[in-house]
């Protein structure tokens, strides 16, 4: 008896340290991958990384982990001058591969998404006569001009940003004569994503406009 319960007692030992050195190990990998991810200039600070494979020790012998999440406030996004921050970004990667000693990372496919309040995404509109930038409604932004205001709808396109179907608001028979070229089509485009990163959807909502992108398959992250 006095056996057996000694067996128990060390098998839990035994487990317990498992246990402790699979956690120690997912730690290690979680840093290592949020490196990789400034490193590689996807972001401008260190993400949380968060390894979901369980356990993780079982998944990185295999090679490969299929539930890999990093979130952070450090992504932006530029036009080509001017340069927006997408806040609570957070992407969801699957089968993710590390190289390089664990200092690079292989994504097998993923998403994204994250937001940009309309104060940053009205420094896009700068000098197009437009002033300022908020929700008008389901996927409709509206600007003001002086005397009156336009409402449009706002979309993805590729990695563009595009703001179209403008319509004159309040004194819109003063304005109709002096406004064509603020009524035309606005389009923004996104240059210098994160590498493997693609813009998926704009979609405006009462807090800003919610970006999602898509990961390419094989993007590899790291130094």
């Amino acid at each position: 008896m006095r056996g057996a319960v000694k067996l128990l007692i060390g098998l839990g030992v035994v487990g317990a340290l498992l246990v402790a050195a699979d956690r120690v190990a997912v730690g290690v990998a979680e840093d290592q991958a949020a490196d990789a991810a400034v490193s590689s200039g996807w972001l401008t600070g260190k993400p949380d990384v968060e390894i979901g494979d369980i356990p993780f020790l079982t998944s990185a012998v295999a090679g490969e982990l299929d539930q890999v999440s990093l979130s952070s406030d450090g992504m932006t996004v530029t036009d080509g001058k001017e340069k927006v921050t997408v806040h609570s970004f957070r992407a969801n990667l699957s089968q993710v591969k590390f190289t390089d000693s664990y200092r690079g990372v292989t994504v097998g496919r993923g998403d994204g998404q994250g937001v940009v309040d309309y104060k940053e995404l009205a420094k896009f509109m700068n000098g197009s006569g437009l002033l300022g930038l908020e929700y008008a409604g389901p996927g409709t932004v509206k600007a003001a001009v002086p005397g009156g205001g336009i409402e449009g709808k706002l979309r993805s396109e590729g990695n563009d940003l595009v703001v179209d179907n403008l319509q004159l608001t309040g004194a819109a028979s003063v304005l109709k004569g002096v406004a064509g070229d603020r009524l035309k089509p606005q389009r923004y485009h996104l240059a210098g994503l994160p590498k493997g990163l693609s813009l998926a959807e704009a979609t405006p909502e009462a807090g800003g406009v919610r970006l999602r992108f898509t990961v390419a398959p094989g993007t590899s992250l790291g130094r």
